[in-house]
């Protein structure tokens, strides 16, 4: 008789690999809707974990009090690949709005194209180091060195992303690859900005939340998002982002747990993966223990979100 590994699994791998992982490792996955475990994971988070949410805006971190009592509506962000935009009104209660193709696929595979890097961290290290305005072409490029301030534009606001390659005369290999992904990176998490408040605005949303694991955590693309809902929005509404943005749907297909008996695992398998799931700050660790079960045990799974 051939015993199979059963785990959680969520997200287009949880289809694309399914094959692979069985044939290989002797693992099935038990697959959860992407979308519902994102909200589960965001709701259990806002919920459960204090001083989970904050604002960051022009180096300044803040953390926000969440009443669970006037939690919802709000607009959940998630940058992946792409981008979704998923209206949340409460658990379970779930649209998707929106979105955008121009997300963190797009960030690394420009990247790779116009810097050589090979990994989605190479590329935000060297981000880090840039300086969009080499090559991005801003208001004070324009109206020499001026403010418009008639229509509320900034001497420093970015006119064009890469426009000033327009009229430099200069190729790709005359820009330093550090500007070029800063200005990369800053083109699209504008982009994401701009959409999300609107998106916000047309439904008549106050929150925002931003996760997913384009984020990482960078102060730089966090305060680029959280200055286009500033800017768009005039002041009126926040970016919000998780601290343990990057595990959304991971959580939200393990809380699920929650909603199967040990009779519905009994009939499939009698070897499973007991785990314990530790996040403190930005880092999750999986720590697994092969454990043979008998008809009278239970699975055992914890995690202590610090």
């Amino acid at each position: 008789m051939v015993w199979y590994i059963i785990p959680k699994a969520t997200g287009g791998g949880a289809f694309k690999f399914a094959d692979l992982f069985k044939e290989k490792l002797g693992i099935l996955f038990d697959k959860e809707d992407e979308m519902c475990s994102l909200v589960g994971g965001v709701n259990f988070l806002l919920k459960t974990v204090p001083r989970e949410a904050f604002t960051y805006l022009d180096g300044q971190k803040k953390f926000v009090e969440i009443d669970h009592n006037d939690l919802y509506p709000y607009l959940l962000v998630n940058i992946g690949s792409g981008v979704s935009m998923i209206k949340v009104d409460g658990d379970g209660k779930y649209e998707r709005i929106s979105g955008t193709s121009l997300g963190g696929g797009t960030f690394l595979g420009l990247g790779k194209l116009l810097t050589k890097c090979k990994s989605f961290d190479e590329l935000l290290e060297l981000s880090h180091h840039g300086n969009n305005r080499v090559i991005d072409m801003l208001v004070g490029d324009i109206y020499g060195g001026t403010d418009y301030s008639k229509i509320g534009l900034s001497s420093t606001a970015i006119a064009s992303s890469f426009g000033k390659a327009i009229s430099d005369g200069k190729e790709l290999e005359d820009y330093q690859p550090e500007d070029v992904a800063r200005s990369l990176l800053r083109m699209i998490s504008n982009n994401i900005g701009q959409i999300a408040y609107l998106n916000a605005l047309r439904f008549g949303l106050k929150r925002i939340f931003f996760g997913g694991f384009f984020i990482r955590g960078l102060e730089y693309t966090m305060d680029t998002i959280s200055v286009a809902v500033h800017f768009w929005s005039r002041g009126e509404a926040k970016a919000m982002f998780l601290r343990h943005e990057g595990f959304l749907g991971a959580l939200g297909a393990f809380t699920s747990y929650n909603d199967q008996s040990l009779n519905d695992l009994k009939p499939h398998h009698h070897t499973v993966q007991r785990a314990i799931l530790n996040c403190s700050g930005h880092n999750l660790r999986h720590i697994p223990v092969t454990s043979n079960l008998n008809e009278s045990e239970t699975i055992e799974c914890s995690i202590n979100l610090v």
